[in-house]
């Protein structure tokens, strides 16, 4: 999750954790990936890595850890309710070394909670309200059960009616800055009859006279309607990217006409 060029991007990469075993096991399917890659789109922002870990302490303490030491903000989903089988508000803790105390504010609104649903304030309710030492809450529109963000780490549950419109809450609260300030810009094309060996050093060669540019390939076995082929395309972030891409595909059709190689051009 560390290996992010730091000159293609403009805000600090953003990673999600889904943690729960139903997810490894297939007892169900993930929705958080699509839900938040669609909310960061939405923002002007993307989704640079994803973990999926199961209901493991000592893994989950191994992620954070990681995680904790870089830059990145990280959305976490699941994993801190109340049950035995609830660890990351505790592996949360381990990582960065600090205690969990119960937090008055989540105690409040757990305490609302169960007076208008007519649920006794237990100890297994507050339990919920219990975080790694400095959190502060994310509030939960659907029942006030909060999460809680350390540093740049956001944990919410793993419910997708609680959890996603958490997420957005955080996005426009805490990131307002860097909405669309990380804007891709593309170009690319249909390639055709060209193996990949045969463009990798094409690729190389524009990577390292354009710093800042990325290029891609994906290669498609074709259908009825379309022949084997390559999409191959050039992409950049922030300010100066538009230039960039419109100088590198340039210098890219320069040395695919040069080949020469048999290729249509994509809608930007």
């Amino acid at each position: 999750m560390n290996d992010v060029n730091p000159e293609y991007l403009t805000v600090p990469p953003i990673g999600l954790v889904v943690v729960g075993d139903e997810i490894l096991s297939g007892l169900r399917q993930d929705k958080h990936i699509p839900a938040v890659i669609e909310r960061l789109k939405a923002r002007g922002l993307d989704l640079s890595w994803v973990t999926i870990a199961g209901d493991d302490r000592e893994f989950l303490v191994d992620v954070y850890r990681r995680s904790f030491s870089s830059n990145h903000i990280v959305f976490s989903c699941g994993g801190i309710g109340g049950t035995p089988d609830d660890h990351t508000r505790q592996a949360a803790a381990k990582a960065l070394g600090r205690p969990i105390v119960r937090h008055p504010e989540a105690v409040s609104l757990i305490a609302q909670r169960c007076e208008e649903s007519g649920q006794p304030l237990d100890e297994f309710r507050l339990r919920m309200a219990d975080f790694p030492a400095d959190a502060s809450l994310i509030p939960n529109p659907y029942n006030r059960i909060a999460g809680f963000s350390v540093n740049t780490h956001h944990f919410v549950p793993g419910f997708p009616v609680m959890a996603w419109p958490m997420i957005e809450w955080v996005l426009d609260t805490l990131y307002p800055h860097l909405h669309h300030q990380n804007v891709e810009t593309k170009r690319a094309l249909r390639l055709f009859k060209q193996p990949e060996a045969r463009i990798t050093p094409v690729m190389e060669s524009l990577e390292a006279e354009y710093p800042g540019v990325r290029l891609y390939s994906l290669p498609s076995v074709g259908d009825d309607k379309l022949a084997r082929h390559i999409e191959l395309g050039v992409k950049a972030r922030g300010a100066k990217g538009a230039q960039l891409v419109e100088q590198c595909f340039a210098a890219l059709l320069q040395q695919l006409n040069a080949i020469p190689a048999e290729y249509e051009l994509l809608a930007p």
